[in-house]
Parts: C-alpha cells; structure tokens; sequence
C-alpha cells in the first residue's frame, strides 16, 4: 500500500511539472499563430480606429498577424463577454474602453455577464483620446460659455446625443449637466457616427463625443467644438478650450483605450503582448497616426492600467447613482 501512495505522489508530481513546463514553453513559443483582438464596437469609431493603428504595428513586433475582430452591440458588453470567456493562451485578446470597464458595468451591477475587475488581465493602455463638445454650426451659443447660460435659461429644450444609453458618452452629457446645472434632453443613438451624422444635420443640437470620431467633421466646419476634456489645448484645435479652462476641471477626464487579456493568461505572455505594444507606441508613424486622430500614446504597466480601469469605474458608478440611470 505504502508503495502505491508513493506511485501515485510521483504521478501527481510528475503530471505538475510537466504542466509547469507545458505553460513555460507555451509562453516561450508564444504567439506561434495569428492573434485575435476583438473590438466591441462597429467599425470605423474611435475604438476600432486606435486598436487598428496600434495592432498592426504590435503585429510587426510579435512576428504574427493581429487580426481585428468587431463585435459590436450592447454598449460593448457582447463583445467584452466573448472576451473574458476565452481561453486564457494570449490568442484572443481585447479592447478595453471605458464603456466596456466602467460605464457598462456601473449601469448594470446585476445582470452584466462579466466583472470588469476579476475576469481580465489589462496589458496596458494604448492611448488617451479627448473628448468633446460640439454643436451644430447653426446653433446659437458660439463658446462654451454661452452654451452653458443657454442650457440653463431654456431648460429642457435643447437635445444632446451619444453612441447610447448608458455609453460612455451619455455619462459625459450627465456628468457635464450635473456640474454646470443645466437641462438637456438625451437622444440615444446606436454609436458615435449615426449622432455625428445627425448633428451635422441638425436633427440633434449637440454632441458629447469621442474627438477622432467628429474630428473631420470639425475640422471642415460641419461641427463647431466649444470644449475638449483634456490636459492642454489639442494641437489640432488650438483656438478650443480645455473644460479645466472653462471653469470644470472635474470633467476635464479624457476617454481610453486598452488591451485586456482573459483572466488566467500567465505573465510571460502578458509581458510579451506589452512590450510588443510599447514599441509599436513609441513608432513614429503610429505617433504620428494616433496624433492624426487627437490621440495621445500610452503604454503604461499593467498595474497602472488596472488603476485607470478601477478609478474610471468609480467615476461612472457616482454619476450613474446621481443621475438614477439605468438600462432597465
């Protein structure tokens, strides 16, 4: 009997180490194939746009494909549950936004299939992008300021959209009512680019957005833009004001975008996705491309990203709490 404990003590310990081994050369030989990143949004806005720019480049570092998947729908939430139920081997990857980590889960604690704090892995963020408000040409208010005083003498009639209820930009919309004390009302679109073409028409009166998304839009004069949310002047639009400058630092908060493994992917993996994602940031011609768009490189550790991801889900939790918003 004594000889069979001992048989079956070696078989356990030979089964762990060879498992050991298994997942150590599973990250040495890593990424032996193709590499899927899944947006949780459309193409063509901001998220898709970043996570193209930079996975491609990574894609070079790594010396495999980085292959884009869009899997939009729910404020990203369909999109981040395949994600977080994925195997944990570095092959299926995705975008974290502060919708899929923040706004979305501070919208519905109860019934969202995935915890943005456990069931990722954050790899680093890619970039900060500004947001912004902007109003159709037409619309009275010429600057920020006017904008606000008109909101407040007319409350109640004037329309503000967003990719969506419960996106990240409608939580923009409410946290700029809550500070400044105005009314508006808010018209849900299914993403950034239907509420652009719509304020460009005119069918809406303004818009919180993403700054690449209405960027064109801007800058051809379709859009006039009375504010980013940004550290500094964007250079691309250097006669708009910062909300700090306008008297709102609170809401001078910037979107992001990030990579987020499954829960369970082993560190040397993690390490090898970041390190190919700091030198793809640091090329000049994604500079340069991000900078296009008004984005601003990251790649900070995965630690400072996971402080982001809690910090911004704490933000989104006190404004949809003030606000009694809701998706039921």
């Amino acid at each position: 009997m004594a000889k069979f404990h001992k048989k079956i003590v070696a078989i356990t310990l030979a089964a762990g180490v060879a498992s050991l081994f298994g997942t150590s050369a599973m990250a040495a030989d890593y990424p032996s194939q193709p590499i899927r990143v899944i947006v949780p949004f459309a193409p063509g806005g901001s998220t898709d746009i970043v996570a193209r720019i930079v996975t491609q480049r990574m894609g070079e570092a790594l010396g495999q494909t980085m292959v884009v998947e869009n899997k939009g729908g729910a404020g990203g939430a369909i999109g981040a549950t395949e994600a977080a139920r994925a195997k944990p081997d570095g092959y299926t990857l995705s975008i974290a936004t502060v919708s899929t980590m923040a706004v979305n889960p501070a919208c519905r604690p109860d019934d969202l299939p995935y915890d943005p704090l456990k069931d990722f892995m954050p790899v680093t963020n890619f970039a900060n992008v500004p947001n912004v408000i902007e109003v159709n040409p037409k619309f009275p208010a010429k600057n920020f300021k006017e904008f606000v005083q008109l909101l407040k003498d007319n409350p109640g009639k004037y329309t503000h959209g967003s990719s969506g209820t419960c996106s990240v930009l409608h939580l923009f919309g409410e946290s700029f009512k809550q500070a400044t004390g105005t009314d508006a009302i808010h018209v849900p679109y299914k993403g950034s680019g239907p509420a652009v073409t719509d304020a460009v028409g005119g069918q809406i009166d303004s818009m919180f957005d993403n700054l690449p998304s209405s960027m064109g839009q801007i800058q051809a004069g379709n859009l006039r833009a009375l504010a980013v949310a940004w550290p500094e002047r964007v250079k691309a639009l250097p006669d708009v004001p910062t909300l700090a400058e306008e008297g709102y630092p609170q809401l001078n908060q910037p979107a992001w975008y990030g990579l987020l493994a499954p829960a369970g992917t082993s560190d040397d993996i993690i390490k090898k996705l970041r390190d190919a994602a700091v030198v793809a940031l640091k090329d000049p011609k994604v500079i340069a491309a991000l900078e296009k768009q008004g984005a601003a490189p990251s790649g900070n550790t995965p630690e400072e990203f996971a402080k982001e991801i809690k910090e911004q889900y704490d933000w989104a939790k006190d404004v949809v709490a003030k606000g009694n918003i809701s998706l039921k």
